[in-house]
């Protein structure tokens, strides 16, 4: 138990949300370790993408608080929190596709610590994403979406990441992609950065998953090993139709 502290890197504690007068978030409760996977999965509007934004601190709680390496953030602003090193992809990329992917990537590494090792970092990324070495001249409104959204993977890793978090990175891509982005989550993983993941596909997701969570209507209903939650009767009836 001492040890799991020890390497814990975020912990949400009791974390309520509201928009305006209406809840989104209830008693919200995670952990992810240091170099994890941690999947949440759910069905949508179950209030996935606000966990992740109540984390990067573009929301903020109305009651609970949030930890990152036993200091809290929930207090900090967005741009104290990417300093901190973490980083959020959003659902859908947001790329600037009139720009070179090159100029796409450099858009990352906007904070002080990255900007110091921005040359490491590119380093890194084209070592993980070598389409994007190939396509550096490109525009990025013209790459595939495939390609998008390595390059949105690539752009948040130029920020120096501890934590990674994802957001439907396989939302509305072929399946030979969906195995690509997997692969490279995977690769990611192994290098050292701790990765928590937002997916629909929760059979794969949680496949790969140390630690997984299930949130239904703003509430975790279920927790656990990622391989143990997949044999959950209940994710298996409501998630997976079996």
């Amino acid at each position: 138990m001492g040890n799991e502290r020890d390497s814990q890197l975020i912990s949400m504690e009791r974390v309520d949300i509201f928009y305006g007068d209406i809840q989104r978030l209830y008693q919200v409760s995670l952990k992810i370790l240091e170099g994890e996977i941690a999947a949440l999965v759910g069905a949508n509007t179950a209030g996935k993408t606000t966990t992740l934004n109540t984390i990067s601190g573009l929301i903020k709680p109305r009651s609970g608080q949030i930890k990152f390496l036993d200091q809290r953030i929930d207090l900090l602003p967005p741009y104290q929190i990417v300093e901190l090193g973490i980083v959020q992809i959003p659902e859908g990329r947001r790329l600037f596709p009139h720009m070179t992917v090159m100029e796409n990537l450099l858009l990352g590494c906007y904070n002080h610590r990255a900007r110091q090792n921005y040359a490491e970092y590119l380093e890194e990324v084209f070592h993980i994403l070598p389409l994007l070495k190939e396509r550096e001249n490109q525009m990025a409104g013209s790459l595939s979406g495939g390609e998008q959204q390595m390059l949105a993977i690539g752009r948040g890793l130029m920020a120096g990441p501890k934590l990674l978090m994802l957001d439907e990175p396989s939302f509305g891509l072929a399946p030979k992609l969906v195995q690509t982005i997997f692969r490279t989550i995977k690769q990611i993983k192994e290098r050292g950065t701790t990765i928590f993941l937002i997916e629909q596909n929760v059979q794969r997701s949680l496949k790969m998953a140390n630690r997984g969570y299930v949130l239904e209507n703003g509430r975790i209903v279920l927790e656990g090993e990622g391989e143990e939650l997949l044999q959950s009767e209940y994710l298996k009836r409501a998630y997976l139709g079996i």
